[in-house]
């Protein structure tokens, strides 16, 4: 099974590949495997004490980033690698300051986790919420390597829970212990004979507890002692749900699109070509930009610096796969609205419990809850209040986990 499983992987890798000859995203995740184990080489030859934290993508990071952070406050003897398997996560984060090495996570191959075990040799390993990859937790396993997943959650329909899923469960028990975000994930865990398990919460809430307001220029222009409704890492799809509300009303919108692409950017600008729209990166110290109604921002890493602008956000995705952060907004106290597809995400049913949270499936739906929103005063502000209630009091998961890996 672990050669049927390594040959997927070696196919999966093939696909990038030919993707990459026309695929920007898939370029870099190529390219930037090239040379990770000379630079690996070059950067443990030290024979450091070497902590390995692994992320998918951004996502994953932010919820790597308050352990981190703690390890470097508290353990300040170890070195920090940091690890990303797609480019989101990689291009954005590879000058984070508190890594001591940030590089590409060479594929699942037996030989590569070998290969890149011997070389880093860890004294502890974390895996941040879904990765799985069987080679790495087997040699680490072999290794006797402490090997923690981080936030994990899951849900039972994932095939890990299926009856032909027992080669995968034998490799889960391999783990030394996962950090789970709620009580339905160790029950599933529990079912399959894996009781190296606990709920401690997601350590996203100690990341955006943490954010500092920051202020913005243009933005406090843009909005001229308005409130804007602001809408964050939205899709075509979501922007298509909420076009037809903003040219209906006056209100001062910030939209903030996941992907910046030319075909994006193009699209959202012949959709609201009817409205005063304008481009963040058009903007010029001579341009009255209060005139505006709309404002792309088409530029990467300042959406949550946006948020305590507003007290309303739209969250995207949750036309397509599944919402993005909705935590961000939360922390502010934003009122927040989303698509259908929100369910696998623990947070937003927990903010749509308390009336903190909204989720719409058409244009009506959204017509309806931003006007009640705009309008109801008291209604908005039980929502806010319930919105940053909840974030606070979810608080606290890198300080147990830190405490459990480092101080029992």
């Amino acid at each position: 099974m672990r050669r049927l499983y390594s040959l997927s992987i070696y196919f999966y890798s093939l696909a990038i590949r030919l993707a990459a000859f026309k695929n920007k995203k898939a370029k870099l995740w190529v390219e930037g495997r090239k040379n990770t184990f000379d630079f690996l080489t070059e950067k443990c030859k030290d024979n450091q004490e070497i902590i390995w934290i692994h992320c998918a993508s951004l996502g994953e990071f932010e919820q790597g980033r308050p352990l981190i952070s703690s390890i470097k406050e508290r353990k300040p003897e170890y070195k920090i690698l940091l690890t990303f398997f797609s480019p989101s996560g990689y291009e954005i984060q590879k000058n984070f300051a508190l890594a001591d090495i940030i590089t590409y996570l060479p594929i699942d191959t037996i030989s590569n986790a070998k290969k890149f075990i011997h070389i880093v040799q860890p004294k502890y390993i974390f895996f941040i919420k879904y990765e799985y990859w069987f080679n790495y937790i087997n040699e680490a396993f072999k290794q006797k390597i402490p090997f923690y997943i981080v936030s994990s959650i899951f849900r039972k329909n994932h095939y890990f829970f299926r009856f032909y899923a027992k080669w995968f469960q034998k490799n889960l028990n391999q783990i030394s212990y996962f950090f789970l975000q709620n009580q339905e994930s160790k029950d599933l865990l529990n079912s399959i004979g894996i009781t190296q398990c606990d709920v401690y919460g997601d350590t996203r809430f100690d990341t955006v507890a943490a954010l500092e307001k920051k202020n913005n220029p243009i933005i406090e222009k843009f909005i001229e002692n308005s409130t804007p409704i602001i809408a964050g890492s939205t899709w075509y799809e979501d922007e298509k749900i909420i076009g037809p509300f903003i040219h209906r009303n006056k209100t001062k919108w910030i939209i903030v699109p996941h992907e910046i692409d030319e075909k994006h950017l193009n699209q959202i600008r012949n959709l609201f070509s009817q409205s005063e729209c304008i481009f963040y990166s058009e903007i010029t110290p001579n341009t009255i930009i209060n005139n505006y109604k709309i404002l792309i921002i088409d530029k990467i890493g300042i959406l949550r610096y946006l948020y305590h602008y507003a007290t309303i956000a739209y969250i995207g995705g949750g036309f397509g796969k599944g919402i993005h952060n909705i935590l961000e907004a939360a922390t502010y106290g934003l009122a927040v609205v989303f698509g259908p597809n929100y369910k696998k995400f623990q947070e937003a049913r927990d903010l749509i419990a308390q009336q903190a949270a909204f989720s719409i499936q058409n244009e009506k739906d959204l017509e309806n809850i931003l006007q009640k929103l705009l309008n109801d005063t008291s209604f908005h502000l039980q929502a806010s209040k319930a919105a940053k209630e909840y974030i606070f009091s979810q608080k606290g998961a890198s300080k147990k986990i830190f405490s459990f890996v480092f101080e029992n």
